[in-house]
């Protein structure tokens, strides 16, 4: 009998869920139901000052809403600090991992730093081999310390299923990254790459905005032992008529936002399935319709362009 697979939804509670969230959430959820995979549920909380009250429970709220089931208990990262601290003792006992006590500003002023594909000046391994302890570094500069890992010296390759075969030069793209940050806090790269293993996730579908995070968390998987790291589907981003991500400059893009001017969910789901190149026009459908229609094939390969017919076709509550 061949192994059932494994995958999360992952919210953020940083904010609310817009339709370019959910169109990913959607695509990974009929995705598993095709493949018969599990879906857990996963609340990324560990972003500090920018989660919000209430947030967590809201997106949760809005995925049921729209039908999206998961298996088993929700994990909360917030609750898992003890994973984290574990997972970074590792990585500092194999010397993969450094004390920085870099801030923000050291690293843009740094001379002669190369710069990533955004633009963010990259870290130029200023605290690389500099103290032998976390005490230390704190103690010569009475700064908080957080701790970095080293890139490798060469690409890192893989196979995305629907991206295509990448290759990302990590030390071009942000260099040495934080681990763990100077709060005390796990940082998103490790806290991801513990939870997954830990819950033998298998297959992660999300936005290619996080084609350089899937090549960052399959070298942290190395570093750690916990090959073979896992199928990744990366789709394209819903953005706007300007081609940025979707976002507030784009007007009111949140499910909350449809759904208190009374759009009902199967509204929601003609448009995300038509998105997706599941439906031929805007229109009403179930979520069961759009699991019967579903072809990982017909979904497009650039990005999507939310419009102002969009907008009216949710806005047209009968």
């Amino acid at each position: 009998m061949s192994k059932v697979g494994t995958t999360r939804l992952a919210p953020s509670p940083t904010g609310a869920l817009h339709l370019g969230n959910a169109r990913t959430f959607l695509v990974n959820w009929l995705l598993a139901k095709h493949r018969g995979w599990r879906v857990l549920m996963r609340v990324e909380d560990l972003d500090g000052p920018r989660v919000k009250a209430g947030a967590a429970e809201q997106l949760l709220d809005e995925l049921a809403w729209l039908g999206l089931t998961w298996d088993g208990p929700i994990v909360r990262q917030s609750q898992r600090a003890d994973a984290y601290r574990a997972a970074l003792e590792r990585l500092v006992a194999a010397g993969a991992a450094y004390p920085c006590v870099c801030s923000r500003r050291d690293i843009e002023t740094a001379g002669g730093a190369p710069h990533a594909d955004d633009g963010a000046a990259s870290y130029a391994g200023r605290c690389r081999g500099r103290w032998s302890s976390a005490d230390d570094a704190r103690r010569a500069c009475g700064r908080p310390v957080a701790w970095r890992v080293r890139v490798p010296d060469e690409p890192v390759e893989f196979a995305d299923e629907f991206a295509g075969p990448q290759c990302v030069d990590l030390a071009r793209c942000g260099g040495d990254f934080v681990v763990f940050k100077n709060d005390g806090l796990a940082a998103y790269q490790l806290a991801v790459v513990a939870d997954d293993a830990a819950a033998g996730v298998d297959a992660i579908v999300r936005g290619d905005d996080l084609l350089v995070s899937a090549a960052r968390q399959i070298h942290l998987r190395r570093l750690l032992g916990l090959e073979p790291s896992p199928a990744h589907w990366h789709l394209p981003l819903v953005v706007g008529a300007d081609g940025r991500r979707l976002a507030k400059r784009h007007g009111d893009t949140r499910l909350e936002h449809y759904r208190r001017r009374g759009a009902a969910p199967q509204r929601l789901l003609g448009l995300l399935g038509f998105w997706c190149g599941l439906l031929d026009r805007r229109r009403e459908a179930t979520l069961g319709e759009l699991v019967e229609r579903f072809d990982l094939a017909r979904l497009p390969r650039e990005t999507v362009v939310f419009s102002p017919d969009d907008d009216a076709f949710l806005e047209l509550v009968s």
